[in-house]
């Protein structure tokens, strides 16, 4: 997809030629991927945690390469959304990036066959549409966050290392929060809801966390966005309503919890 964005192209070489060191898969049988043994932040372990990227325009595929290098990840491109799925399914990348516009599979197509298998990565989309429809989509897929081109690289950066900072692991002491049904466990990443598993995404969990951390006190919609997105978002707060009716829907009769505060926001009853 072509989206008109002003974005420069980096130095860096657009060739699809696979590198030599590329990660071999450890077989086709693998078990779901869990949090947060992937989850690093290069600045805080020295290491170099791998970020998928599926963006169709070479010159943006290599500007956001570029960024994510100089801050310490490792960046694996793909062109087209059927190899990026089959590059997310082999190479474990400790984050997604996927334009929505893809040649083969969508972005959305990409997230949602992902979580149908059980993959919890961290998606963030990159976009053109700047439709609210295309948006929601995306993030009832299972997307976690989305940038709209054209978009700051270095925000894109910023939006990554917050959700790896979320799913890192809770404080040392944080203890498990129980409430109608629910028991969730921060330093497992579990959530059950009447005894069954219930499997959500890294930022639906955190949502959840947030709003059991402190059961009966209201939060605003922009609360939960600094506080469980690491940023206020520029497009409004549908992104949290969206999520939170996720997140109900995954709870089953457990959902009722959550309660909205017409006019405020969201609070978990006790």
């Amino acid at each position: 997809m072509r989206s008109g964005t002003s974005t420069r192209p980096s130095a860096t070489s657009s060739r699809r030629q696979p590198s030599p060191s590329r990660p071999r898969s450890p077989g086709p049988q693998r078990a779901a991927r869990t949090f947060p043994e992937r989850c690093a932040d290069p600045a805080l372990t020295g290491r170099r945690p791998l970020v998928l990227v599926v963006e169709d325009e070479r010159p943006i595929a290599d500007l956001v390469r570029m960024y994510l290098t100089r801050e310490g990840f490792g960046v694996h491109v793909e062109y087209d959304g059927s190899a990026g799925l089959a590059a997310a399914r082999k190479l474990r990348p400790v984050a997604c990036v996927l334009d929505i516009g893809l040649p083969g599979l969508t972005g959305t197509e990409i997230c949602q066959q992902l979580r149908a298998g059980g993959d919890w990565t961290p998606v963030l989309f990159l976009t053109a549409r700047d439709d609210e429809i295309d948006r929601i989509l995306g993030l009832e897929q299972g997307a976690d966050d989305y940038l709209t081109k054209p978009f700051s690289p270095r925000e894109l950066v910023a939006r990554i290392k917050a959700v790896l900072r979320r799913t890192a692991g809770p404080p040392e002491g944080e203890r498990v929060r129980q409430a109608g049904g629910i028991v969730l466990d921060p330093g497992r990443r579990s959530v059950q809801a009447g005894g069954v598993p219930v499997a959500l995404t890294p930022t639906e969990f955190d949502l959840l966390a947030h709003l059991l951390h402190r059961p009966g006190r209201v939060y605003t919609r922009e609360e939960l966005l600094a506080s469980v997105w690491g940023y206020a978002a520029h497009a409004g707060t549908r992104t949290v309503d969206v999520h939170v009716a996720q997140v109900r829907a995954k709870l089953g009769a457990s959902g009722s919890v959550i309660r909205t505060v017409r006019g405020v926001g969201y609070t978990a009853d006790a």
